[in-house]
Parts: C-alpha cells; structure tokens; sequence
C-alpha cells in the first residue's frame, strides 16, 4: 500500500515538474521575440543566462548547491555548450525571421530526435516507422520554411531551429548518466553556469547595449533569466532524472499550443495556414516516431525470455524447444 503511494506521488511529481517546465518554456518564446526587439540574439541570451548564474551563486556559495564532482566537468561543459549555449544562439537568430508559432513548432522535433538519439546510443534498433516519421516531420518542417513570415516564400533562416533541435535532443540523452550520479539540482546548476560561459564570446557587446535599451526590454531580459531559465530547467531536469528520456521530451508536443496562445496574446501573432499544416505534419511525424522507439525494446527483450524456463538437465531439449518457441513468437509478431 505505502509502496504503491509512493509510486503515485513520484508520478505525480514527475508530471507536475515537467508541465511547469513546458508553460515556462512556451512563455519564453514570446519573452525572447519581446527581447529581441533591442538586442542581438547573443547579447540577449548571454543577458538572460547571467541573471540566472548570478542567481544561483547564491545558494551555491552558501552551501545549500553542492556542485558536482571535478571527474564530471568536462561532460557538463560540453552539454551546457551543446545544449544551453549552441540551442539559445540558433534559437535566437531563428526567431529574427519566424513567428513565435512557427519556431515552437519545429522545436517540438526535439522529442522525435530525443527518442532516436536514446535507442542509438542504447544499442536499440530504430525501426522502418521511426525512419518514416522522421521524415514525415522533416516535410512538416519544410512546409513551416515556406510559410514562417506573413507571406508564403522560402525562410533558410527557419532550418537552423533543426540545429536547437539537435542540440537540446543530445543535451536530454547524455545527461542521464550524470543524473544518476549526482543530483538535479547540482547538474541544472553547472549546465547553467556552462552554458554561462559558452555564451560570453558571443556577447561582448552587451556591456554598452544595456546602458541604451529600454526598461521593459531588460525586465524582459531578467524573465527570462529567472522563470524559463532556472524554474523551466529545474523542474525539467528533475523530471528527467525520474523518467526515460524519450517520455518525458513527449510533453514538448504541447509547446507550440502553448506557445501560439501566448504569442497570440502578448504579440498579437497569429500562426499562418502554413505553419498550423507544417505543424500537423511534424508533430505527427514525430508522435510516429516516439511510438515506434518505444515499441522497439519490447521486441528486444522477448526473444531471451523464452530460454530462461528451458530445464538445465536436458541441455539438448532446451535447444531443441529454443527455436520452436522463438519461430512461434516470431510469426505471431509479423
């Protein structure tokens, strides 16, 4: 009974963190839209990601964040790169040419991507299906290119949001083995700091744009460094370190619902035709995906299962009855 709660509640928890991490996230696409009114792609992201590692000094420095060890730094400096400094660039300068609804989209790839990358690097089989759905989704994406702006022409800038896509997916993937051996809170907390330092070369015109921008840009610039950065990544890493990776991505499918409504709200951006197609068609390229990865182990596993009940004193009847069982199963599968 109390394990059984126990469960429940972790579940809970598990969908509450990564539900918050979503509304944040799907807000922070119309506050860097805002942002970028005034500043560059990297200045405002270099801004935000200060905010946020001035912040965390804080507890850090009191204590209360314990870091991870030095043995896992240069895993981390390379994610928080990879999947803070890399994906908020490309992010950024995506959004100087796309609406709000149209970046969300092929940001919602990510879960398709996160799926593949995590059987790859088990070792799984990807599957004919997943295959498929990743190029259905690719031609949702193409058809977002086309539609971006307010009339129907070809945006190349649009392609780089594959490029946050790649590189949130493999942030999401190889953080896992660093989760297991340390917290979510310390690893949030250095993949900021990271990704912190990875964004400086970028920005080191920012210094003389904050004398001269507006008030509202830059209270802009401090939400987004506090609500999406560190509640947004909090919440998500502690969703990832209780769940597969490839399960919780999934949530990202209700990013660009989320995001439109804001934008649509905050900006007055209504999604095009286009986009509302694309996006069709890319979510369902990668809900097709995802379905197949998961499906994929399964297949996996059975095959073993059937040897292990073989009796250990008839060695030759357990090979005889092996493959029996296993062409049974194997027809019952097709």
């Amino acid at each position: 009974m109390n394990a059984e709660s126990a469960t429940e509640r972790l579940g809970t928890a598990t969908l509450v963190a990564a539900s918050v991490a979503i509304v944040t996230w799907s807000s922070s696409f119309a506050g860097i839209a805002y942002g970028l009114k005034a500043f560059t792609p990297p200045e405002l992201s270099l801004l935000r990601f200060l905010i946020a590692s001035a912040v965390l000094v804080i507890p850090v420095a009191s204590g209360r964040i314990k870091l991870p060890p030095l043995r896992d730094w240069p895993a981390i400096l390379v994610l928080g790169f990879i999947g803070i400094s890399l994906y908020q660039l490309t992010l950024g300068y995506t959004m100087t040419r796309a609406t709000v609804a149209a970046t969300a989209v092929v940001i919602a790839l990510s879960p398709g991507v996160t799926s593949a990358l995590a059987a790859l690097r088990l070792g799984e089989r990807v599957s004919r299906a997943a295959i498929v759905g990743l190029f259905v989704a690719f031609g949702g994406v193409v058809l977002i290119t086309v539609g971006a702006g307010h009339e129907l022409h070809f945006e190349p800038m649009t392609l780089l949001a594959l490029i946050s896509v790649l590189a949130t997916s493999i942030y999401f993937v190889w953080q896992k083995p660093l989760l297991a051996r340390t917290t979510s809170v310390s690893f949030t907390v250095a993949s900021i700091f990271a990704g912190t330092i990875g964004l400086i070369p970028f920005g080191l015109d920012l210094p003389a744009k904050i004398v001269s921008v507006p008030h509202a840009q830059l209270w802009s610039a401090a939400y987004l460094g506090i609500v999406p950065t560190i509640v947004g990544y909090f919440c998500w890493n502690f969703a990832l370190s209780r769940a597969p990776a490839s399960k919780v991505s999934s949530f990202l499918y209700v990013q660009p619902l989320v995001a439109s409504a804001i934008a649509w709200l905050c900006l007055d951006q209504i999604p095009t035709l286009a986009t509302v197609a694309g996006g069709l068609l890319a979510i369902g390229g990668v809900v097709l995906t995802v379905r197949s990865a998961r499906r994929a182990p399964a297949a996996v596993v059975t095959a073993p299962v059937a040897l292990v009940p073989a009796p250990t004193r008839a060695p030759k009847v357990a090979i005889a009855v092996a493959p029996a069982a296993l062409s049974s199963r194997c027809c019952t599968q097709s």
